[in-house]
């Protein structure tokens, strides 16, 4: 059979969901589940590892079994997912050590504000173009290697992995062959020097983060490997942050273009092209893709609560 499709699988914050395209770009199918938001403390947000794995393979074996497309007809898998949530797991069982901390909480603002006020900031901005803040992957990974018992020693000894929600799906996708990201998501990890384009030792040592948990960093078209848990081999050959994806799909390609877009926060993104310039109001700089190894960059601007507060009405 002819390779004439591609799956989006989408990893949100919320929900996950699988979207099946043909070769016109157009929608075929699509599937989607939520799954639970946890809050075990105040201003505290986690997420089920399980839970993220298995609504993201089952929606995308919905998707296929409800368009009736077999896994010789995919040409290609794409990965997009909520950014900066943060999971360690073990590299030889795939166990967690914890819960996934998502992107939304807030219970390493005492750390972050511990590090600006040693006057750390700077340095961190000009490195990741991020503000030193909660929100960002460096700080959680260090919360879990300090409050998981066991696990600095276990990550010092090369037994855990790191990675965002991409990473995490990649590693299941390929039962524990790739352990990988695209640049853009490990923009967003406060670890990542984006003018570089490598993982910062300095920030590393800052965080007191061993540099074996980190993935691979690629290109968002890339060759991640390939899963054979849809019924055949198929290769995954696409990866990108949800905001960075979403800035492809509305095609800001040129400097100048942006995107702004409305879901669980919102994100307004500019491109600035080959330039990382540098806000004067409190925007983050950022990557907004990576292709055949050439970094285009972005302004950000970031709204965490919109969509989050209807549910929380709906559901709270």
């Amino acid at each position: 059979m002819s390779t004439q499709y591609i799956l989006a699988m989408d990893q949100g914050t919320t929900s996950s969901r699988a979207i099946i395209f043909d070769g016109q770009y157009a929608i075929v199918e699509q599937a989607q589940q939520e799954f639970a938001q946890h809050f075990p403390d105040s201003g505290w947000v986690e997420h089920s590892p399980a839970d993220i794995w298995q609504t993201s393979l089952d929606t995308a074996r919905q998707a296929l079994a409800n368009a009736g497309i077999s896994a010789d007809q995919i040409a290609a898998i794409g990965i997009t997912n909520q950014r900066e949530t943060t999971l360690l797991w073990d590299r030889n069982s795939g166990e967690p050590v914890y819960n996934a901390i998502v992107w939304q909480d807030r219970r390493t603002a005492d750390y972050c504000n511990s590090l600006k006020d040693q006057g750390q900031e700077p340095m961190i901005t000009s490195k990741t173009g991020l503000l030193l803040d909660p929100y960002f992957s460096a700080t959680k990974v260090a919360w879990i290697l300090d409050n998981v018992e066991g696990a600095r020693a276990r990550a010092e000894a090369g037994e855990l992995a790191f990675g965002t929600m991409d990473t995490w799906l990649l590693w299941n996708l390929t039962e524990g062959k790739s352990h990988a990201t695209d640049a853009t998501n490990a923009s967003r990890t406060m670890l990542y020097n984006i003018h570089s384009g490598r993982w910062d030792n300095e920030l590393l040592q800052l965080f007191d983060i061993p540099a074996s948990l980190l993935p691979v960093v690629n290109d968002c078209a890339a060759d991640f490997g390939s899963t054979e848990l849809l019924g055949g081999e198929v290769p995954i050959l696409g990866i990108a942050g949800d905001q960075q994806a979403a800035t492809l799909g509305q095609a800001c390609f040129k400097t100048g273009m942006m995107k702004s877009t409305y879901g669980t926060g919102c994100f307004a993104l500019l491109n600035t092209g080959d330039s990382a310039v540098s806000s004067r109001n409190r925007l983050l700089t950022t990557i907004a893709y990576q292709l055949d190894g050439k970094t285009t960059y972005a302004l950000e601007g970031s709204i965490f609560i919109a969509g989050a507060a209807v549910q929380w009405l709906r559901d709270g």
